[in-house]
């Protein structure tokens, strides 16, 4: 009976892993397509519309390996993203390699900004990996800070999503986080 019970689990962390990577999915407001098309990407909606949706999964996979409860949650995330990509009805027949590879350098740049200790908020250090990608690499201190609101919300909503799909974090009272997972 045990291994049902292991097949059971791992079939649920996957549907929680698919309803999660659904939540990435979700679309770019049309105003803050406008937005970046007109402020960063030259006018060119497409690619604002795409550079959204890069930074929601990029971020999304990041929080989750960041925030997860569990070890195995963010590659069974990863895994379910690339499956996405395949899916994905946004990208063009024989462009699957290209935005996958575009994503790539896109997680690689996200995850150097959350990484990075400068004194900058987090919000606006991952908008200024937005801006580039979309070509302003000094951005107005406005543009930057917009981007940088959107970007914020954009954490929230992924950390958000990963809580509804995988759970909170919970311990009791009296346990300190520094005694859980073995810490002196």
């Amino acid at each position: 009976m045990r291994l049902f019970g292991d097949w059971q689990a791992e079939r649920d962390r996957r549907r929680r892993a698919a309803g999660y990577v659904r939540a990435l999915h979700a679309e770019p407001l049309d105003d803050e397509v406008a937005w970046l098309a007109g402020a960063a990407a030259g006018g060119d909606a497409d690619h604002a519309r795409w550079e959204w949706r890069y930074a929601r999964r990029a971020l999304g996979l990041l929080v989750a390996q960041r925030n997860a409860l569990d070890d195995r949650t963010p590659s069974l995330i990863a895994q379910e993203l690339s499956e996405a990509f395949t899916r994905d009805p946004y990208i063009a027949v024989g462009a699957l390699t290209l935005a996958e590879r575009q994503f790539n350098e896109r997680l690689a740049a996200y995850r150097d900004a959350l990484a990075s200790r400068s004194g900058e908020p987090t919000g606006t250090r991952v908008a200024r990996i937005l801006l580039a990608f979309t070509g302003q690499v000094r951005p107005k201190p406005e543009v930057l800070a917009h981007a940088a609101t959107v970007l914020t919300r954009y954490l929230a909503e992924v950390g958000s999503a990963l809580e509804h799909a995988f759970g909170t974090p919970s311990l009791p009272e009296d346990v300190p986080p520094s005694a859980v997972g073995g810490a002196p």
